[in-house]
């Protein structure tokens, strides 16, 4: 009862947190976009109250005209919208389904001894320390390098550093689909943490000095701007590293580091490409497909990376294996977790019957995804791996 429980909570989690998500990211799209695509107004009128830029759209059926102010508009609306519960929303749900799945049962899904075999407490704490240690770093980059006319390539390549170092270090420390995820929410609680720490905050401010009647400080607006650019950058990767754990061939294996770093990168790079898109085609010049094309470039090297190696085919006299021969990689490796007394996800697979049920989604598991055993906590071996396949791939549901 307890693990289907876990299960109703990890659904219901990871459906707000998706649906938060597509808010947040949605929003920061369309705002970076806007950015990048508004113009100087035309209409004189506009220019005397403070717009710095425009934009005209349409979009289902209607005309929009967004406008910018260089600071802040004379008086303040009645009505404003604040974007922010998008982000707390998306972090609050991600942190609660991080707490369901690994935290709460670190030592199946945090944990793999093989890699590094420590108390389940000590990962517990080292997880969450990820977390606060990359935004406190984070943080002082941006406040102590970011300030001349390279401080936003010095520090892009400072936290760039800063994120390989982590993604190193995660790999020698936890199972490999925890240490790619925990990536992934270090930075999301990075760009959380901005939202909260500097552009919300830098917001009240600007609203607090303008009904003090006190000039505008503009340090605020670029402090969020900066940010808010970061947050942009952030998204592909942090999405690809969560994503990431459905796919075990990208996560195990060794120098499954520098895997996870260049997915990140090749996110990066084509998000760049993106921004870039929108500046080129408000000034009107030739789009830059160049940042686009090395992160495509980037996935293809990933891919031929991680291509299986061939695998020679058996002699054509050679038999094919029995369903014995299976049975006892299956109770040797699976059963476990999937016998008479523990069967999860409602997979038991103690009998020849029941393992002919479930043939396709062993072989799917165990064989072509590599997700199964969890963490490879029951040591499966390749040639084991290879048995199944053979088996499966043999006719093992006709026979």
């Amino acid at each position: 009862m307890e693990a289907y429980l876990l299960d109703w909570a990890n659904l219901l989690l990871r459906w707000a947190h998706v649906v938060t998500a597509i808010a947040w990211v949605g929003s920061s799209f369309y705002f970076v976009f806007l950015d990048s695509s508004l113009t100087p107004p035309d209409d004189p009128a506009l220019r005397r109250k403070g717009v710095s830029g425009e934009l005209w759209a349409v979009h289902g059926g209607g005309f929009y005209h967004p406008q910018k102010y260089l600071l802040a508009p004379a008086a303040l609306p009645e009505r404003l919208h604040w974007f922010y519960w998008e982000s707390y929303s998306t972090w609050l749900t991600g942190f609660g389904l991080f707490t369901v799945l690994y935290l709460f049962q670190a030592g199946s899904f945090l944990i793999d001894k093989s890699v590094h075999d420590w108390p389940a407490g000590a990962a517990i704490a080292a997880a969450l320390g990820f977390l606060a240690v990359f935004w406190l770093v984070y943080d002082a980059i941006c406040r102590t390098l970011g300030r001349g006319p390279r401080g936003d390539a010095i520090v892009g390549a400072a936290v760039t550093a800063v994120v390989v170092l982590a993604s190193w270090l995660a790999c020698q420390l936890f199972a490999g689909r925890a240490a790619f995820l925990l990536i992934g929410a270090m930075m999301a609680t990075a760009m959380s943490a901005n939202v909260f720490f500097w552009i919300i905050p830098g917001q009240r401010t600007v609203i607090a000095q303008m009904k003090a009647g006190q000039p505008v400080d503009p340090v605020h607006g670029l402090r969020g701007k900066q940010r808010s650019v970061h947050n942009t950058y952030f998204t592909l990767p942090v999405l690809v590293a969560m994503l990431s754990n459905h796919y075990g061939w990208l996560y195990q294996g060794p120098h499954n580091w520098a895997v996870l770093v260049l997915l990140m990168l090749a996110g990066a790079l084509i998000r760049l490409s993106f921004v870039a898109r929108h500046k080129a085609l408000v000034l009107g010049q030739a789009v830059p497909w160049g940042h686009a094309l090395a992160g495509t470039l980037l996935l293809a090297g990933l891919a031929v990376w991680r291509a299986p190696m061939p695998q020679a085919a058996p002699a054509a006299s050679a038999p094919l294996p029995t369903p014995a021969q299976v049975q006892a990689v299956i109770a040797q490796r699976c059963l476990m977790c999937h016998g008479p007394q523990l069967q999860q996800k409602g997979v038991a697979l103690h009998t020849p019957e029941l393992l002919g049920r479930h043939a396709q989604a062993v072989y799917q598991q165990a064989v072509v995804l590599k997700l199964m055993p969890l963490n490879n906590a029951t040591q499966i071996s390749d040639d084991e791996r290879a048995l199944i396949r053979r088996w499966y791939e043999g006719g093992a549901l006709t026979r």
